[in-house]
């Protein structure tokens, strides 16, 4: 590929990555602002409605997720893209500016359905318009953007956040402080929406539709994926996919592999990391001042590691980098398990929670939205990953939902046992089920994975 076109492929994919920023950011920013809000609604001593402010986002992207398959299907990749960024925009505002609770829910609904868009749509619309030997790290930079977000989010908050044992300080944080950790999302949601009506459709969908697959400004290719990430000839129109499309047996062995990378990606737990942040580090002994500077350091190996997949991923193999995370976390979340069993507090625990973070980031965190990008056929790629997208979040939600109860029954010993047996579980699952992706075509894959039967 010529220097132009491997420039403007940055620039596209970049784009469609920043939904994966916001994601990150809206997705954990409501944990620094937890603390306060909870105060300012007066919900501190009511866990339900602390469950229903956590889990409202969940639901929206439980929507966004179940929807964005078929209308991209129907209206194409870019314009969904666009309208997770309307979302991003107007939930970001309106979050920090209600003083009502059932209104403040409604607007993280609404930041919700962005998230859900825009996770399903940007790693698919990635891996459409790639190639097949940089396809992963280019889908990869996806889950790069969304650490990026998380970190911004956990500095954001940081820094907003002002000295609660002082009256003063503690007043802005109930009045003004939370607000602002959500406000600050506007600024990249309007670059993302402006950002968005620059960048092409997807060749992919273009194919379908039976139209011109190229991409315009890069002369010479039928679409970017189609050398040799496609086969480079256009397929004749197919009509769109449906639900009873995806579930028939051709399709039902990549389905289900689909569907379990999906849901495992949250239930290996390390997400109650960002989510619970609050409740692990204070249970590992720390202060609130303490917990803040933690989740940044959680947040910086984040990155750190998820740099480290990009260079990994081609090179080692998806199948190889999603049995170092299953297997790894077991373990870590064992070994964290029994220290807090034993009442070890301090900087150890801090060690293993970092420890969890990066295996996650470079392994489980970016690999499953690349090979949820890869393994399924052209025709029902958008359905697809709508479905598996949609589980992801069920998943969360799940996820997110249970820890309060399951620690408050079990300890922050038993709740990590119970992630380790899971992520162990996986491991085996993987072992045998999933498939090395890594340098062929999507057209290779879908041979390969609808084959067997």
């Amino acid at each position: 590929m010529e220097k132009q076109s491997k420039a403007y492929l940055f620039f596209i994919c970049s784009v469609s990555a920043m939904g994966g920023l916001l994601f990150g950011y809206d997705w954990v920013v409501i944990g620094g602002a937890k603390p306060f809000y909870e105060l300012f609604f007066g919900i501190d001593q009511d866990p339900i409605m602390q469950g229903v402010a956590m889990t409202t986002a969940l639901v929206g992207c439980l929507v966004g997720a179940c929807t964005a398959g078929a209308a991209a299907d129907r209206y194409g990749r870019k314009p969904l893209l666009i309208l997770s960024a309307v979302l991003f925009t107007v939930s970001a505002i309106a979050t920090g500016l209600f003083n009502d609770f059932t209104l403040f829910n409604i607007a993280r609904f609404i930041g919700g359905i962005g998230i859900g868009v825009a996770s399903a749509l940007a790693p698919m619309y990635i891996a459409e318009v790639s190639p097949a030997d940089i396809r992963g790290r280019m889908v990869s930079l996806n889950q790069m953007t969304i650490v990026l977000g998380i970190l911004a989010a956990q500095i954001v908050n940081m820094l907003l956040a002002r000295d609660t044992t002082d009256p003063t300080s503690q007043a802005w944080n109930l009045q003004w402080g939370w607000r602002w950790m959500f406000w600050a999302e506007t600024l990249p949601a309007a670059l993302f929406l402006l950002m968005s009506f620059f960048i092409p459709e997807s060749p992919v969908f273009l194919r379908l539709k039976g139209g011109q697959p190229g991409i315009p400004g890069i002369p010479g290719i039928s679409g970017i994926s189609g050398k040799p990430g496609l086969s480079g000839s256009p397929a004749p129109a197919q009509a769109d996919a449906t639900l009873s499309t995806l579930f028939s047996p051709r399709y039902a062995r990549v389905l289900l592999l689909g569907l379990v990378i999906a849901v495992f990606q949250q239930w290996c737990g390390t997400n109650v990391i960002f989510n619970y942040a609050q409740e692990i580090f204070l249970s590992a002994g720390f202060n609130v001042d303490g917990m803040f500077i933690n989740i940044v350091i959680t947040g910086i190996a984040n990155v750190i590691f998820t740099i480290v997949a990009l260079y990994t991923i081609e090179r080692w193999g998806r199948r190889t980098l999603m049995l170092i995370g299953s297997g790894g976390l077991g373990l870590i979340y064992l070994v964290l398990g029994t220290c807090y069993y034993q009442g070890v507090t301090g900087v150890l625990m801090v060690a293993l929670v970092v420890a969890a973070i990066s295996c996650y980031a470079m392994t489980l965190g970016p690999v499953t939205w690349t090979l949820l990008a890869e393994i399924f056929p052209n025709r029902i790629r958008g359905i697809a990953m709508a479905t598996c997208t949609f589980a992801l979040w069920v998943g969360c939600c799940t996820l997110t939902f249970s820890f309060p109860p399951m620690n408050a029954a079990l300890g922050s010993s038993g709740s990590f046992w119970i992630y380790s047996a899971i992520c162990l579980c996986a491991f085996l699952f993987l072992y045998r089920r999933c498939p090395e992706t890594k340098g062929k075509s999507l057209e290779q894959l879908e041979q390969e994975l609808t084959s067997q039967e």
